[in-house]
């Protein structure tokens, strides 16, 4: 009986806790969206930041918060939560923080369809956009179906995803070579990963799919559970492996898709969300997904700021995460050669 309570009282506290890091997390993902929308070449103070949301026309500063900074928060926001939630998804499938859709090849499918699409065909606009959620779609069907022969490994996945991205990354480079000044500059975004130039064209789609995913995939967390623990065990407790798998991997990869089609593949925020929520919650406290989204944000919001105001001249928001994410993978190599690949 002292034991059932021991575990039941252990249960109620990781729960306690993992409810608190999320609301904090939420809470400061709130914060840095509206500091997001104060500051600028010009300063707006919280009552003009709150009098444009509520719908008031202010001279100046309507047309700045509402039709600039807007756009762009959101746009941070809700990439940095699918860049996240999609990343922790893959890390927890395939139990390695290795296995981030940045290193298998999914981001670079769709930045090679983009840069394709604008040298070789010529396409702008929204059209880009289509490609490139092709294109990453396409290179996750070819890494799952390629690992699939004898039978699902994850350690054959993420060679195989390494493989692709390798050879995607040399598609990315020679198209570059042999394309115009202007088409390299427009093609940029779809290397580092931008939020300039934000329309809410690309807020909406992201923001409506999150809408339609993120509550399937949380819906079913326990089943991801059960995953951690290996096929065999997840099998016992009644979860069809292949069929949770495949519908979970499909989710995050329709979210990474919109989420590069709308800002390019920011890169290392997938990688890092889920290990630094995995550090934040309580050992056994179930699957980070909510918190690794919430992570996500904090880093792409936090890095677009720091691109655009702390540092002597502007930079892309995936300079910025590029240059975090590179020591923090050093970091994951040694950890996992160490202790093993699990979050």
């Amino acid at each position: 009986m002292t034991t059932l309570a021991t575990v039941t009282s252990g249960r109620a506290a990781r729960r306690r806790r993992t409810a608190l890091i999320t609301a904090v997390l939420g809470a400061l993902v709130a914060v840095l969206f509206v500091v997001s929308l104060m500051v600028g070449q010009k300063f707006y103070y919280l009552d003009t930041v709150f009098a444009v949301l509520g719908g008031q026309q202010v001279p100046g500063a309507s047309f700045t918060i509402a039709e600039l900074r807007l756009p762009r928060a959101c746009l941070a926001a809700l990439n940095g939560f699918a860049f996240g939630l999609a990343g922790v998804t893959f890390q927890t499938l395939l139990r390695n923080p290795l296995a981030s859709p940045d290193i298998i090849g999914i981001s670079w499918g769709a930045s090679a369809a983009a840069v394709l699409g604008i040298v070789v065909v010529g396409l702008t606009g929204p059209a880009v956009s289509i490609v490139a959620l092709l294109g990453a779609l396409a290179a996750a069907a070819a890494v799952y179906g390629l690992s699939m022969n004898g039978g699902f490994a994850a350690t054959r996945l993420i060679l195989i995803g390494i493989g692709l991205a390798a050879m995607l990354s040399s598609v990315v480079s020679y198209t570059l070579a042999r394309a115009s000044e202007w088409d390299i500059a427009v093609a940029f975004r779809w290397i580092t990963g931008s939020l300039g130039d934000p329309s809410w064209d690309r807020v909406v789609p992201l923001a409506a799919v999150t809408a339609v995913v993120v509550p399937l995939m949380l819906y079913r967390s326990r089943d991801v559970d059960a995953l951690r623990l290996g096929d065999d065990t997840a099998a016992g407790l009644g979860v069809g492996t292949e069929r949770m798998r495949l519908l979970y991997v499909f989710g995050a990869v329709v979210l990474l898709a919109f989420a590069t089609a709308g800002a390019g593949p920011i890169s290392f925020v997938a990688f890092m969300s889920g290990p630094i929520a995995a550090r934040l919650l309580p050992k056994a406290g179930g699957t980070p997904l909510l918190p690794a989204g919430l992570v996500g944000a904090l880093l792409v919001m936090s890095a677009d700021l720091i691109g655009q105001f702390a540092l002597p001249h502007r930079y892309p928001v995936g300079v910025v995460t590029g240059v975090l994410g590179a020591p923090f993978l050093i970091y994951l190599l040694i950890r996992v050669n160490r202790s093993g690949g699990t979050l």
